[in-house]
């Protein structure tokens, strides 16, 4: 991954973990790094994963079935997100909303996840979270 640039990143104060971010920017990276904190060990743990933005969330997703990733999350969803050189902090929220779920899956940058599962069975049972970045 690229180094950060000072117009995406600019820290507030030394020391500080207030960010001001490039959204835009960051939606350009396909591949993330995430780092959960293991439900049982406490420890951290770390997966290289796709995120998407759509309708301007953040989010990570996958086909159906177990994923320790999404029951780290459920435990704990304080999460730090990799990507173009920064840590960023963040919170996993489960989406539920089964209406932005279809349409989710559905869009152009997403529809090939149909092709593994049909849409139906993504819309109900597919991993999803948004990730609600801090800074």
């Amino acid at each position: 991954m690229r180094g950060s640039s000072p117009e995406l990143c600019s820290r507030a104060t030394e020391g500080s973990t207030r960010m001001s971010l490039d959204l835009d920017h960051l939606a350009t990276y396909q591949t993330i790094e995430l780092t959960t904190t293991g439900r049982r060990s406490g420890e951290p743990r770390r997966i290289e994963i796709w995120w998407f933005r759509v309708e301007g969330r953040f989010v990570v997703t996958g086909t159906p079935g177990r994923r320790d990733w999404l029951a780290n999350v459920i435990a704990d969803p304080r999460v730090i997100v990799h990507v173009d050189g920064l840590d960023i902090t963040a919170r996993a929220v489960l989406i539920d909303d089964e209406a932005f779920r279809r349409r989710f899956f559905a869009s152009p940058a997403t529809s090939w996840y149909a092709d593994q599962t049909g849409l139906d069975g993504l819309v109900e049972t597919a991993p999803m979270v948004e990730l609600e970045l801090e800074g």
